[in-house]
């Protein structure tokens, strides 16, 4: 709280920034920040915002009562949590958000009535309609000096329109996605496999998105079988390698890959591994190379990932439910994550599992210092190897690992798996671990109700 800079300066320097280089009329100027009225959104729009963001005020509407529990998976109204039994006391409805929304617009209606606009675009950027209130300062607020918020931005260009006018192209057609969609359109419309090779370069950002929004209006949310859509790529791919990549849908890059790689990961396959032009030394040495960037699965619900080298900061932060394996990772790794697994095969950097509230990590733990980089506020550590289902669950993943990626690394381990198991940590959350074992007290006792009424 009262941390960060208020809405109106930003809006104001910006909204004048670009009205001054000529840029506004390409710009759409989107404003949030605290937005929970019809005022909030006039003053936006005078300021110099056409679209704004609503959060706080629609999950209130939702049911939320800021607990401030998000990050803990107890929220009591059902909202911020993965527990079954909190998800029950959720009540919202999407007519409570549209109701709300509504009567945000029958306020700024009656707000544009007052100043004699007839359409919201007319208002946007009249920043000399602001006025300061004079009454309401104190002391200090006095001292203020508002006028450089409060400056119209016509005079700095007179020319220039103070809303967006003119559609940008972003090169969409160009995109490999859409140069590609004719290779794969009748597969995906037909749900018969298919395969396709090509090379990736840098520029091609987001690779995936595209062909899985397709994928998704015509097959919904299940997509298609794994494996339906195959894409081999070579070469260097850019930021955001996967995102959303749907169900049944495989992208094999030989090379290496951006941030973001497989950022919101949506039942699709990623796998990325070094190029074999570098030579076996490399291949066998690749756990001690960075294979992909910054920030990987951030907010994946389903799918899997593999990656045959290490990764960078923030691996697997918000994952909900995507299973992925790498040969090491960077600082705060699993950060957030609600669910799914994340198996990590070499070292971490610190504060790995910050605000862990759900999901499974296995760490490999080869000096035994693992502990002190690892966040232990929300989260304990067991050694898999003092359980044989972890054990079974974590051979399964370095075996599909290796399978997938060729790795010499998930080799080495499977080829000593016993002395390789031991050296393994698994990452539990506190809460999680209570919902597992509550999950499998209510099974147990459904099951000897069921053997009770058989033998009855």
């Amino acid at each position: 709280k009262h941390a960060g800079m208020p809405v109106e300066i930003g809006l104001a320097e910006a909204h004048q920034t670009l009205v001054l280089n000529g840029l506004r009329s390409r710009v759409t100027l989107q404003s949030d920040g605290q937005l929970k009225s019809g005022r909030d959104v006039a003053v936006a729009a005078l300021l110099g915002a056409e679209e704004f963001g609503f959060a706080t005020a629609p999950l209130i509407a939702l049911g939320c009562i800021m607990m401030r529990k998000c990050h803990m998976n107890t929220c009591p109204v059902g909202i911020a949590t993965q527990d079954e039994d909190l998800r029950k006391k959720f009540v919202g409805q999407p007519e409570h958000v549209v109701n709300f929304l509504w009567l945000v617009a029958e306020e700024v209606r009656g707000y544009m009535a007052q100043l004699g606009y007839r359409t919201f675009t007319e208002m946007v950027g009249k920043t000399e309609r602001l006025t300061v209130d004079e009454a309401k300062l104190g002391p200090k607020s006095s001292t203020l000096d508002l006028s450089p918020i409060l400056m119209p931005a016509q005079p700095l260009m007179p020319e220039e329109t103070m809303y967006k006018i003119m559609e940008q192209d972003h090169g969409i057609p160009d995109r490999l996605d859409s140069k590609l969609m004719p290779q794969v359109k009748a597969a995906i419309e037909a749900g018969t496999p298919v395969k396709v090779t090509s090379d990736i370069v840098n520029i091609d950002r987001s690779f995936g998105a595209i062909i899985s929004n397709y994928v998704s209006q015509k097959w919904g949310e299940d997509g298609l079988p794994a494996g339906t859509i195959h894409f081999d790529l070579k070469g260097h791919a850019g930021q955001s390698l996967g995102f959303t990549l749907a169900p049944g849908v495989s992208v094999h890059v030989e090379g290496d890959a951006n941030d973001y790689t497989g950022k919101g990961l949506s039942g699709g396959e990623l796998v990325v591994y070094p190029s074999r032009e570098l030579g076996e030394d490399f291949k066998r040495a690749a756990h001690k190379h960075m294979i992909v960037g910054n920030t990987c699965l951030y907010g994946a619900t389903k799918g899997t990932a593999f990656y045959s080298g290490r990764a960078g900061e923030r691996f697997c932060v918000r994952n909900s439910g995507a299973i992925a394996v790498v040969e090491g990772v960077g600082d705060h790794g699993c950060e957030y994550m609600t669910g799914g697994r994340a198996v990590i095969l070499g070292s971490t950097g610190n504060n790995f599992a910050a605000g862990m509230s759900g999901g499974i990590a296995f760490v490999y733990d080869a000096d035994g210092t693992f502990a002190d980089r690892c966040n232990m506020e929300m989260v304990g550590l067991s050694s898999v190897a003092d359980n044989a289902e972890d054990a079974a669950e974590l051979r399964g993943y370095v075996e599909a690992h290796a399978e997938k990626t060729g790795s010499v690394l998930a080799k080495e381990f499977l080829a000593n798996w016993e002395e390789s198991a031991a050296k393994f940590t698994k990452v539990l959350p506190h809460d999680y671990a209570r919902v597992l074992a509550e999950r499998a007290a209510r099974a147990a006792l459904a099951g000897a109700e069921v053997k009770s009424s058989q033998s009855a």
